[in-house]
Formats: C-alpha cells, structure tokens, sequence
C-alpha cells in the first residue's frame, strides 16, 4: 500500500484529518495480529475512524478463501443530492490522475431498487469496495418526494 497516497485520497475525499501515526513500538498484540506491521496512521472524520497501515513484504498474505471477510464499508446519506453529490465528488478525484487506485474501476451509476433505495460503488485507493445509500422513508411505501428525482 502507497501510504501517503492513500492519507491524502482520504483527506481530499472524505475530510479525514490524520489523528495520530506510529513507525514502530507495536504492542506485541498489534503484531500479532498484524505480522509485519511497519506503519500505522489513523485517519478521521466525525465519530468515524480507520487505521492504514503498511507491513512488511514477509510471508504473511491474505486470509483464506473460505474466511467470512469484510466486503465493503457503507455510507449513508440523507438525500439523493448528497448522493449525486458524493458520486461527482468521486468521479473528479478519479479522473484527476492525482491518485494511483489499486482497482481501475471507475464508480458506478446510481442504482434504484424497486423500493427506491439508490446507492452507488466505487473502490478506495486500495481497493477497498465502498457504497454510498440513500434510504427513503418506506413507512408509508417509496417516499413519494424524491419518486421523480
């Protein structure tokens, strides 16, 4: 992983600010738990908080296939606006050329399923899959104001 590449893709995407790093003195736990760990930087946004990190090229990889895994992390937001909103913001950072993304995959359309929930996918600098939703209130069916956006 290109550690500043992905602290400044989290920054510039999210708003994340870096809360704290650490280059070595692991907790014999932290290095158990993550063989090879060289690096570690949290990033943060609101009540929100990720550790990226780097480890060494030993023989650690990654789990085994039949491992129940992490898929992808969801955002959710309040409106369909804010959900057009986060997708072009994604879009100007892809198209940038600023940025080395581990999966060369640009972010999806906008997807509404029969209940008029949207969401849209893209990839972190990582390749970490992301969704970004927006869910009507289905109290009373689709919500009937953002039927025709």
């Amino acid at each position: 992983m290109d550690l500043e590449n992905a602290v400044l893709w989290y920054r510039e995407f999210l708003g994340c600010t870096v809360s704290w790093e650490m280059s070595g003195g692991f907790s014999d736990l932290s290095r158990r738990r993550l063989p090879g760990l060289t690096r570690l930087v949290e990033v943060a946004v609101g009540d929100i908080r990720l550790h990226l990190f780097t480890r060494d090229r030993g023989t650690h990889g990654p789990p085994a296939g039949e491992v129940n895994q992490f898929q992808h992390l969801c955002i959710r937001v309040d409106t369909p606006e804010q959900l057009r909103l986060w997708r072009g913001r994604y879009r100007e950072l892809y198209e940038s050329g600023r940025f080395t993304f581990a999966r060369a995959e640009p972010a999806t359309e906008i997807d509404i399923d029969g209940q008029g929930m949207r969401s849209f996918y893209a990839y972190d600098v990582n390749g970490l899959e992301l969704e970004f939703t927006y869910l009507p209130d289905t109290s009373e069916g689709t919500d009937a104001a953002d039927a025709s956006a």
